[in-house]
């Protein structure tokens, strides 16, 4: 069998699909990830072979200079962004249909290339879902923006999947996901080296803090500016932190407090191990990854499905949530101390962690998709 991935070229967006990629290599599959050209050695990196099906958007194509942090919450103007990489990359996707020939398509939710592409050749698609909220913004966005190209390809309207993927427990999901196939959340953190402390238990609190990678690029120096006030503050509050964040953003951060342990790429999954509270931004990769590893969270959203994932957080009572925008950093240092000592955060992490560990592995549902479409 033959299963082609597309992803738009963002880590957070991309790395979701890594082990369903694993698990169809180790059943003995072939496997192609289909991006933008610039994001090609990323997907490479991973282990996945890739092809380039043209110029794709970067980061600072979702920027919004005048912005808070260089960003807002703005779901249909980013959708509209995500098609119009799609029209730019629709040719080149339909291109690889046809000379690699998959029996199956895998996208996540927001590349819209290979699901048109797919449907113009009658392939099965599947889609993996990231993040909690429905995002419909997207969808509206991207029927208008490609209006043009789908009826010239002879689709009256936007494909739908056959199957919708969703990492998310059922119980912290949303009404419109509620049929959506369960799918254990793998974390895939990319190349990363695990130093010893990172498993060593230490005299004071380990906190985390984290952005993601999209706020500190696109808020340049604003973003370095938040993630240093906010270490500052949780060292003052008696923490010992650790700043995970792309290593140019890490330049920017000096000088730090001496209760500042490390700062750059870390596996995240590797450093919950050791962590007690986590201070991020509500990506879907580090919230899920936080509740996996039965880790209390402080979550400051910003913008799209961030605020969603937040919410579900809250809702479970696995952590709070603060606004990114409106929080002071003493206030988010004295909500990590909140979170830390009151036992129920951890243990309502523990029991999400739990429905998490119940749900279909990545390689049972490759064999499942396998069985059907193989």
């Amino acid at each position: 069998m033959r299963v082609l991935f597309t992803t738009a070229p963002l880590h957070g967006h991309f790395f979701p699909l890594v082990p369903l990629g694993w698990a169809f290599r180790a059943l003995g599959h072939e496997v192609l990830v289909a991006t933008s050209d610039h994001f090609v050695a990323a997907a490479g990196a991973a282990g996945l072979p890739a092809v380039a099906t043209g110029h794709g958007m970067h980061v600072r194509d979702l920027c919004d200079p005048e912005a808070s942090l260089g960003i807002e919450d703005a779901p249909y103007a980013h959708g509209r962004v995500f098609a119009q990489m799609a029209s730019r990359n629709l040719n080149a996707t339909i291109a690889v249909l046809d000379r690699w020939r998959p029996d199956l398509v895998v996208s996540e939710r927001s590349e819209f290339a290979g699901p048109i592409a797919a449907a113009t050749r009658r392939i099965p698609r599947v889609e993996l879902q990231w993040g909690v909220a429905e995002l419909k913004e997207y969808r509206d966005a991207a029927a208008a923006e490609l209006n043009e190209a789908l009826i010239g390809l002879g689709i009256d309207v936007l494909p739908r999947p056959a199957v919708v993927l969703d990492p998310w427990p059922p119980a912290l999901r949303l009404e419109h996901a509620r049929a959506n196939t369960s799918i254990r959340h793998v974390p895939y953190n990319g190349r990363e080296v695990v130093f010893d402390w990172m498993h060593e238990r230490r005299g004071r609190p380990v906190v985390c803090l984290t952005l993601g990678t999209v706020l500190p690029s696109v808020g340049a120096d604003r973003g370095a500016a938040v993630l240093h006030s906010l270490a500052v503050s949780l060292a003052d509050e008696g923490f010992d932190v650790v700043v995970a964040v792309d290593e140019d953003v890490a330049a920017r951060l000096h000088p730090l407090p001496t209760g500042v342990l490390y700062a750059g790429r870390v596996p995240l999954s590797e450093m919950l191990r050791g962590c007690d509270v986590l201070v991020h931004h509500g990506g879907q990769g580090t919230t899920l990854t936080a509740l996996a590893a039965g880790c209390p969270q402080v979550v400051l959203p910003k913008f799209d499905d961030q605020i969603d994932n937040a919410e579900a957080v809250s809702r479970a009572g696995a952590g709070v949530t603060l606004a990114l925008d409106a929080a002071t950093a003493s206030q988010v240092a004295k909500h990590t101390r909140y979170v830390l000592e009151m036992p129920r955060f951890r243990m309502a992490a523990g029991t999400v962690a739990a429905r998490i560990s119940e749900q279909p592995s990545p390689t049972e549902i490759a064999e499942r998709l396998a069985r059907r479409w193989g």
